[in-house]
């Protein structure tokens, strides 16, 4: 059986972590070639490169990626290990790994999140974002305990999933105070050729959204498209163009970035999942927000 070195690991860590050797040196209190001896030996055990020169910095390579995310948990369970032995006895501190698709909306993850924070046990959460496809795979390697998606796992994926339905809501129309007093009047035809601030093609609200639109006959003049939600807010807060959200997110998004809202469609319908790899769930956390429902909008 193969034994891990946890000592070039640690030291792998620390320079990935700090940017540099120079940085990690010092923060190790030993030289660089030292570290870097320690770093080749750790790749060869892993027959892996962990960096590649960048001009005249090492950057991570895809390998190197991976084993850090396995080193950022390893040598946080460490901390936490000596922080529960040490300061809290008997106290065992839940994690919680949670896997957010990059197209479900902040606040309604704050929402879904809530109710673990208020768990008698203390719940350490750590919130991992990207693509559906990603999210899964960690699932699948239980590297996650639960994804948050607009959208039911689909069945063409080669391992089990559960799709735990936590609520829909219609969509909201919000804008900056003036544009949003301006298209109030006769919406929703209002909003034909007005500017609009879209989510990516790819996401399961533009795709109820180009539905709705083509129902009712209006085509917004598309002035961006954004991945990143919290860019499209920031950008429509300065007055480019409305966008749309879930209903249930609108209290926060007014209250945060100023919006007034222009109008609701209903019929133009989110979802929120709760996917899980398993269907009894052992995790309390898991548990808690499977059982929960979201408050439509």
């Amino acid at each position: 059986m193969e034994w891990l070195n946890y000592h070039h690991l640690h030291y792998f860590w620390t320079v990935a972590k700090e940017g540099g050797l120079a940085h990690a040196a010092a923060k190790l209190h030993v030289s660089q070639p030292s570290i870097s001896e320690q770093i080749r030996e750790l790749e060869s055990a892993l027959g892996e490169k962990l960096f590649r020169r960048e001009g005249r910095n090492n950057v991570l390579t895809e390998a190197g990626h991976v084993v850090f995310g396995y080193a950022e948990e390893i040598f946080t369970l460490g901390r936490e290990l000596m922080n529960t032995v040490k300061r809290r006895p008997g106290a065992k501190t839940m994690r919680l790994y949670v896997g957010v698709v990059d197209s479900f909306p902040k606040l309604v993850t704050n929402e879904i999140l809530s109710p673990v924070f208020a768990m008698p046990q203390t719940v350490h959460v750590i919130c991992r974002e990207g693509k559906m496809e990603d999210l899964l795979a960690q699932l699948a390697a239980h590297r996650l305990d639960i994804v948050l998606s607009d959208e039911p796992a689909s069945s063409s994926i080669n391992f089990k999933t559960f799709s735990h339905l936590l609520g829909e809501t219609g969509t909201a129309f919000c804008g900056e105070k003036r544009l949003a007093a301006r298209l109030k009047r006769n919406f929703p035809m209002s909003l034909h050729d007005a500017p609009a601030l879209l989510p990516a093609e790819n996401t399961t609200l533009r795709r109820a959204l180009e539905t709705w639109f083509r129902e009712q006959g209006i085509k917004p003049r598309v002035v961006a498209e954004f991945e990143d939600l919290a860019l499209m807010k920031v950008m429509a807060a300065a007055g480019r163009g409305f966008i749309a959200m879930p209903a249930c997110a609108t209290k926060g998004a007014m209250g945060h970035y100023g919006f007034q809202t222009i109008g609701k469609a209903d019929q133009c319908r989110v979802q929120f999942h709760a996917i899980t790899a398993e269907r009894r769930i052992a995790h309390p956390a898991v548990a808690l927000i499977t059982g929960t429902r979201i408050a439509g909008g």
